[in-house]
């Protein structure tokens, strides 16, 4: 009975194979060979590729759709000529950032591939440091919202005031335990397979070595260019990159707990040199076969990057309104204003800026974006415009040095309140409504705000980092990709 079943799944996957192989154009098809013979030298030759373990992560988006129907196509096509084929390991990580469309587009992705019935495969996902099976409709737990949310602000007030925030930072750092830790996880991976263009392999390492600074962690070395030093970079980091900021009884453990090695043998291969990068091949697999939907691009997270630009514009609108002592509309303007000048320098499509002229065309538009801006926050991150602008002065650091600016700022009531601030963040007794205004206005704990009484602001590394320069960067390269991708 096995070996009929055996033989019955064997057609239907060949049958999988012949119908994704109907969609590749002869470009595609010659990639699908080099993307075989590159898997073949990393697994030591064809005759060890049925030992060999791939990791892929998904997100969702197009690219990360398609790389996976590519590796699904080179394992049905080595499983049709060898005795054995390489196993195959599909993980995306869920926060706060992750939608419904994204999920409801990898569900429809794996549905197509035929990948939830095959032992050959894993779908993972990983909900607050916990590896699961993937489940599409199974909505982020609330420890990991609250946990999501509770890092983004505990990263953010790291920073010194004076600095543009940065509000993705906690992304590069949970990503990047993500990559460690799943290439770990039962019995681990030979090789993580990625397709990311180099300006955003560049980008993640960029991000990534800003947050680690917020963390007091040493960042990534100035020789790395490019994501096959990635594993190399989070070895010497260690597994927990959170553990400056929270106590050891705040640090949840990777789950299930016994089941990571503790020496990951992985290594990096990168693909994104054979693949095609044309939307018009792309498109007819994506959209018939795999079922991919785009989503509204406005207010929601790229792929492999974090910083959408029009949130980002709203964000230096409050700044501008709070602390430079301008006001929100100006902010916004001047912010994408900056950002097409940028774009028209560098000769880039059109297209690329037609979500920041829909903004700037319209009388009110400014104040538009900071309605879908802050509901977008509110309902992704639950984060209000207090709390947001509480975080632009991060006022608690450094022994409470700016809470007093802050106050005379935002809350001039709370000023005869001060001492007893004070005397709450260094842990002593305070009035309890003192303790609730804390709370309310930070969205953290008061044992969380003590901890950042105890810490230096953290300034960003490089000074061509720093303020408008890296925010409209990366503005740029992430509207560019957003672009290419239709």
């Amino acid at each position: 009975m096995s070996t009929i079943h055996d033989q019955a799944m064997n057609y239907v996957y060949q049958q999988i194979l012949q119908r994704l192989l109907s969609f590749f154009s002869r470009a595609e098809r010659t990639a699908l060979q080099l993307l075989i013979q590159r898997l073949a030298v990393a697994a030591g030759g064809m005759e060890r590729i049925g030992e060999f373990k791939v990791l892929v992560t998904q997100s969702g988006s197009r690219d990360s759709c398609y790389s996976l129907a590519m590796l699904r196509a080179a394992q049905l096509s080595i499983a049709g000529r060898a005795p054995a084929t390489f196993q195959l390991r599909v993980a995306t990580l869920r926060w706060n950032g992750t939608t419904a469309a994204a999920l409801s587009n990898m569900h429809r992705c794996y549905s197509s591939l035929f990948l939830y019935d095959d032992p050959r495969v894993e779908l993972l996902m990983v909900d607050n440091r916990e590896v699961l099976p993937f489940n599409h409709q199974a909505p982020l737990s609330d420890e990991g919202r609250s946990a999501n949310r509770t890092n983004l602000l505990m990263v953010g007030h790291r920073r010194f005031w004076q600095d543009a925030l940065q509000l993705w930072d906690d992304a590069y750092l949970a990503t990047a335990e993500f990559y460690d830790q799943i290439a770990r996880w039962n019995n681990g991976v030979d090789v993580m397979i990625s397709s990311e263009k180099p300006s955003r392999q560049r980008r993640f390492l960029s991000g990534l070595d800003r947050a680690l600074g917020r963390v007091s962690m040493k960042g990534v070395p100035a020789n790395t260019r490019d994501a096959e030093d990635l594993f190399l970079v989070l070895d010497s980091l260690g597994g927990d990159l959170y553990q400056e900021l929270y106590p050891d009884s705040q640090r949840a453990p990777w789950r299930p707990v016994g089941q990571f090695e503790a020496c990951r043998r992985t290594c990096f291969v990168d693909v994104n040199d054979i693949l095609v990068d044309k939307l018009d091949e792309r498109w007819p697999l994506l959209s018939e076969f795999l079922g991919f939907q785009m989503e509204e691009p406005l207010l929601h997270q790229g792929d492999s990057e974090f910083a959408d630009p029009l949130v980002t514009a709203h964000l230096h609108g409050i700044q501008a309104s709070v602390i430079e002592g301008g006001s929100y509309v100006q902010g916004v303007r001047e912010h994408l204003q900056h950002c097409l000048t940028q774009m028209r320098n560098k000769q880039l499509p059109e297209s690329t800026w037609e979500p920041l002229q829909a903004v700037l065309g319209k009388p009110d538009g400014a104040e538009e974006l900071r309605l879908q801006g802050g509901a977008w926050l509110q309902r992704t991150f639950g984060l209000n415009e207090e709390q947001i602008i509480c975080l632009l002065f991060a006022p608690f650091v450094e022994q409470g040095v700016g809470l007093e600016r802050f106050l005379r700022t935002c809350h001039p009531g709370m000023l005869v309140a001060l001492p007893d601030l004070h005397r709450a963040m260094q842990g002593l007794h305070a009035p309890e409504q003192v303790l609730k205004w804390m709370t309310d206005v930070s969205g953290l704990s008061i044992e969380l705000i003590g901890r950042l009484y105890s810490m230096e602001p953290v300034r960003l590394r490089d000074p061509i980092e720093s303020g408008e320069a890296t925010t409209a960067f990366e503005t740029e390269e992430v509207l560019r990709d957003r672009s290419a991708e239709g």
